[in-house]
């Protein structure tokens, strides 16, 4: 959908931003900093997505920086339903390791941000992302897709400040009431979905993060020693019931996050392609979702028809890749979307798994929906398959190989 607005062009008129803000350092100076180069009054907005920091006063601290209104607006259910959801529907796995906590949160954030400056009647937006990093580009193509007259404001590619340093001298010298601490060996970003870490030690791909860096999972070696056996079920694609009890897609989440916690479940230590060239380490923590994306993966199995279900597979890559460069609002991730919803009509059925020290063991599962044969998989049935017609099919399936063979080999 897209919110129309007109605007001019000429950043000099900007008179009211809409900021993301989470009330750190770094959105603080970008408050008060945006108001002193632009003269224009800023509104301050903080999306709740289950990143599970401090929101209390939050809105009080803003207005103290200089917002004129401060918004606090909790996402976490439409970003588990409307979001996350749909990901695990279509087996978004970036590079065949990451999950895409941070990239799916970001075009809701951003959308919703629209919305406020929409309903504001404000000239722009602004974010805090850094010039090297994957969000901006989030960010700014929902802006461009959903509002594309509204001015984009980026202080980190526009001002002269190189790190976090120069961001207390500048808090110092213009009162901002900001809480300066010793600088984090690492940077953080949690959702509902995810916890991940970069920076530090971690930008030495061979150094081996420490263990007091994990702030949500136990390790494997002291998750407990007994297994835990769960059943997950689901309606057309979507987990609905966990060990038989109704959850929202936030709850199902909120619990299975727990559960993962708990078995040190979801760990990974990735280098990612970002979008912008430059090769990144980052290590992430999603139990839940490492349960929900094996047990969805499972029932499929048995559901899918096997073209169908290969099909899939390829245009999952191609998928994921699109929520990664932040083209979630774009034609080409809706209309894979619409597919992907298509074919999860039969993804019915109940998984039953065992969490064991960082591992998810499949042990069962069951639809009515599935295509699974007995009579046809069984080494004492043969049901109605003739196995002298695999002679045939043979014959014919390997005529192109016998051919290959007299050049191809034979050079």
């Amino acid at each position: 959908m897209l919110f129309p607005i007109n605007i001019a062009s000429n950043m000099d008129s900007v008179t009211k931003v809409v900021l993301a803000y989470s009330g750190g350092l770094d959105t603080s100076v970008i408050l008060h900093w945006v108001k002193q180069k632009y003269k224009c009054e800023v509104i301050a907005y903080c999306a709740d997505v289950g990143q599970e920091e401090e929101l209390t006063g939050l809105e009080e601290k803003a207005k103290k920086t200089g917002a004129s209104k401060a918004y606090v607006v909790d996402l976490k259910e439409e970003f588990a339903r409307d979001y996350v959801y749909p990901a695990i529907r279509g087996t978004a796995i970036y590079e065949m390791r990451y999950l895409l906590g941070t990239s799916i949160a970001r075009p809701l954030i951003a959308k919703k941000q629209v919305e406020i400056a929409l309903a504001e009647e404000a000239d722009a937006v602004c974010h805090g992302a850094t010039g090297k990093g994957n969000d901006q580009v989030r960010f700014e193509l929902t802006y461009m897709t959903l509002a594309p007259n509204l001015k984009i404001i980026a202080p980190w590619r526009e001002w002269d400040f190189q790190g976090r340093e120069d961001l207390i001298r500048y808090a110092k010298e213009e009162n901002i009431p900001v809480t300066v601490t010793p600088e984090k060996p690492y940077s953080m970003d949690r959702n509902l979905m995810h916890l991940s870490y970069e920076g530090g030690i971690l930008e030495d791909p061979w150094q081996e993060p420490k263990e007091d860096m994990f702030l949500w999972t136990v390790s494997p070696e002291k998750a407990p020693d007994q297994p835990e056996m769960i059943e997950v079920e689901f309606q057309h694609g979507n987990a609905v019931k966990l060990n038989g009890k109704d959850l929202s897609p936030a709850q199902m989440i909120s619990a299975l996050n727990d559960l993962g916690a708990k078995h040190g479940i979801g760990r990974i230590d990735i280098v990612e392609n970002r979008l912008v060239g430059i090769k990144s380490r980052g290590v992430y923590e999603t139990p839940g979702c490492t349960i929900l994306h094996i047990a969805h993966r499972d029932l499929e199995s048995i559901t899918l028809e096997r073209d169908l279900q290969h099909l899939k597979d390829e245009l999952s890559l191609r998928y994921a890749t699109l929520i990664y460069n932040g083209q979630w609002f774009s034609p080409e991730r809706i209309s894979l979307q619409n597919f992907i919803d298509g074919t999860q009509k039969v993804v019915n059925g109940v998984v039953k798994l065992k969490l064991y020290k960082g591992n998810v063991i499949v042990l069962g599962r069951k639809s009515p929906n599935s295509l699974y044969d007995s009579s046809q998989a069984s080494f004492e049935e043969s049901g109605d398959y003739n196995q002298k017609d695999a002679e045939g099919f043979i014959r014919l399936f390997g005529l192109p190989a016998k051919k290959a063979a007299r050049t191809f080999l034979s050079e």
